[in-house]
């Protein structure tokens, strides 16, 4: 081992091979320490942590909580009553909680896709009301002072021409005071008179 090494060196230890042992024992674990240091000290990537998304309150379902409506169906159906529906139902969810509809029920005038508001009657197999404006007999006297030139055509005997005499009266004069005023409208004698005063009132 000794005859290996450079000359100069052997001259400068002048110890026995022992001696070199250890030196070379020392210089590798010198190298291997700093090695060490050398890779620990290197730079390391850092990674950025994961965004962790807020966790959201769950949406409460129509039928859940209060979140409900009372609804009354009654007429042609198997079960009719008071029912409790959630929020958003429609008038087929109301048909269908009632035991549905009675065979051989006409329902063509009933909307089933009608959203349902709370407190509500669903009516099944009646005739549909009348339409605003509708012509016909009118349940009770037509008031002078509100009924619109299309109510007022539906009146025996007066058509759009004198209706619309009617309105113009009542808006120059402020509304009619009794139902004898509308023996001043332009148009209506006594006869049309007759067969008017018991259908109207002021």
């Amino acid at each position: 081992m000794r005859e290996r090494l450079p000359v100069w060196l052997q001259a400068r230890c002048g110890v026995e091979p022992r001696t070199v042992a250890a030196v070379g024992v020392v210089l590798v674990a010198a190298v291997g320490f700093a090695a060490q240091q050398y890779w620990s000290g290197r730079p390391q990537p850092v990674t950025a942590p994961a965004v962790v998304a807020p966790v959201s309150a769950p949406t409460p379902s129509p039928g859940a909580g209060g979140n409900r409506i009372v609804v009354d169906v009654s007429g042609k159906v198997r079960d009719p009553g008071v029912r409790r529906l959630p929020a958003g139902s429609r008038v087929e969810d109301a048909l269908a909680a009632a035991g549905g509809v009675r065979p051989g029920t006409d329902t063509g005038g009933l909307n089933r896709a009608r959203v349902l508001v709370d407190g509500e009657q669903v009516l099944v197999g009646a005739p549909a009301p009348p339409l605003p404006g509708a012509s016909g007999p009118a349940a009770g006297p037509l008031s002078l002072g509100s009924a619109t030139v299309d109510q007022l055509d539906g009146l025996p005997g007066v058509g759009p021409v004198l209706a619309q005499h009617i309105v113009d009266f009542r808006t120059a004069r402020g509304g009619f005071r009794s139902v004898e005023d509308l023996r001043q409208v332009n148009g209506i004698g006594e006869r049309r008179f007759a067969d008017l005063r018991k259908l109207v009132r002021p």
